[in-house]
């Protein structure tokens, strides 16, 4: 995936011999992430595993990837110093936190990258995801994200041993 020439905040998007239009960050493309840069990291991130809403993506079973339906208590920690820093956790949570299941459907689908895991380095970005995308590919905090016709297309081709590769 590359920045879309002239727009720094949408890519184009390859999957074999096919382009897709996405989302990039509000920061662009960065080879140095920090905590609400609002970039898009540049490197290739592994796809690990997906987040899902049953009640409004029902496609996003028909993957390879590992798929946990998002309830009411899913929560994404984006608190450098707290130990569940750039984890899943249980809301309501002490610490400030992403709440997965959101009311503008950006997450239905949402799969998390490898970025910044393992192993996990304070302040250098957190939950940055692949998901759906706003209307008219608006940025993102950092993500990449596409239409939802695009994912639907997508996740039957995807599995943990794919890597979205960010470049400028």
């Amino acid at each position: 995936m590359r920045a879309r020439p002239g727009h720094p905040t949408q890519g184009l998007l390859q999957a074999g011999n096919r382009v897709f239009s996405c989302a990039l960050g509000r920061g662009g493309i960065s080879a140095i992430k920090r905590e609400g840069d609002g970039a898009t990291p540049l490197a290739g991130m592994r796809i690990l595993e997906g987040y899902f809403r049953d009640d409004q993506f029902a496609g996003a079973r028909r993957t390879r990837l590992a798929m946990t339906p998002i309830g009411a208590d899913l929560g994404w920690c984006e608190v450098p110093g707290d130990r569940n820093y750039n984890r899943p956790v249980k809301i309501p949570y002490g610490a400030s936190h992403e709440r997965m299941r959101r009311d503008d459907r950006l997450y239905d689908v949402c799969l998390v990258l490898d970025w910044n895991i393992r192993p996990r380095r304070r302040g250098c970005g957190s939950a940055i995801f692949f998901h759906l995308a706003r209307p008219g590919y608006t940025p993102t905090l950092g993500c990449v994200a596409v239409s939802a016709r695009t994912m639907a297309w997508l996740l039957p081709r995807l599995s943990d041993r794919t890597v979205v590769k960010v470049v400028r």
